[in-house]
């Protein structure tokens, strides 16, 4: 601490700043330390094949699938696991399936032709059939099966 003498006998002190700075860059780290690291990006539900066989068999009762078909020049089709459904019947299809069941999964497949337009039309559709987690089935994961 170092004090200087005025011309009028007065003293002035001043502060020493060093241990406020310790204390700034101490802050400073731990602030940095503690700050949660938040994850980027969408989350995804990718379908996992079961480890038995037997398990499968289930897991096929459990799993909707909607199919989405590309028709050169016409509308889509559409499918619920393997069943051709009317495009005005899919949210009466996905609300009957989906009454009973704790797990509101389902899965939307479409074809490589079809415009993202119809399969968003569904994922809505599937939403308003309080659906919880929609997932999208590519060429890639259907392989891996």
């Amino acid at each position: 601490m170092s004090m200087s003498v005025g011309d009028a006998g007065s003293s002035m002190s001043e502060p020493n700043i060093t241990p406020m700075i310790d204390i700034l860059l101490v802050l400073l780290i731990i602030f940095m330390v503690i700050v949660p690291v938040t994850p980027k990006g969408l989350e995804a539900l990718v379908p996992q094949p079961p480890k038995d066989p037997q398990h499968q068999q289930q897991n096929n009762d459990r799993t909707i699938v909607v199919q989405v078909l590309y028709r050169a020049g016409q509308a889509p089709t559409y499918k619920i696991n393997e069943t051709d459904v009317a495009h005005g019947d899919l949210l009466n299809q996905l609300q009957q399936i989906y009454a009973n069941r704790a797990e509101r999964v389902m899965f939307v497949k479409g074809d490589d032709d079809v415009n993202f337009a119809y399969i968003a039309d569904v994922i809505d559709i599937g939403r308003a059939a309080n659906v919880d987690h929609i997932g999208l089935m590519t060429p890639k994961i259907q392989a891996g099966q």
